[in-house]
């Protein structure tokens, strides 16, 4: 998944930098933005949907440091490429429903701001679970078929 998108790099730093120019690392790295300022809203106004905010970003940050130092291929015992999935497409959710209910509740302005800026958060983890699919990932190749074997 992360590998066919990185650039060939003969160091170690190197290649732990090259991971920022895929599209997962600017996906993850902006994940982790936008828990970070939807945490500082939510800070602000109130500290009821600040855990969603915090959990997503911890979860974002591992991911990027496992990505981007190659660690998910010295684990394979953990499918790492479902284990994303089902990351992404359980944040994207919770995020549409806490933005949803906090924009129904209203309040002050940073409250609202930090409902939108969740609906923005669903849009980015469910853009990033269409993308790590791990069925959409597969390449399907046809049949080798035998030109003598056609009608008699």
């Amino acid at each position: 998944m992360a590998d066919s998108e990185r650039l060939s790099a003969p160091g170690c730093w190197a290649a732990c930098t090259s991971y920022w120019r895929t599209r997962k690392g600017i996906l993850l790295f902006a994940e982790i933005l936008l828990c970070l300022v939807i945490l500082i809203c939510f800070s602000a106004s109130t500290a009821a949907y600040s855990s969603l905010s915090v959990i997503e970003m911890i979860l974002a940050a591992v991911f990027f440091v496992i990505y981007m130092c190659d660690l998910h291929n010295k684990m394979p015992f953990i499918n790492w490429p479902w284990s994303d999935f089902f990351r992404t497409l359980i944040a994207a959710i919770l995020y549409l429903i806490t933005s949803i209910f906090v924009l129904i509740e209203g309040g002050n302005n940073t409250k609202i701001i930090a409902g939108v800026l969740g609906l923005f958060a669903a849009l980015l983890f469910g853009y990033d679970a269409y993308f790590t699919f791990p069925l959409r990932q597969q390449r399907h190749t046809a049949a080798p078929t035998d030109p003598t074997d056609g009608p008699v």
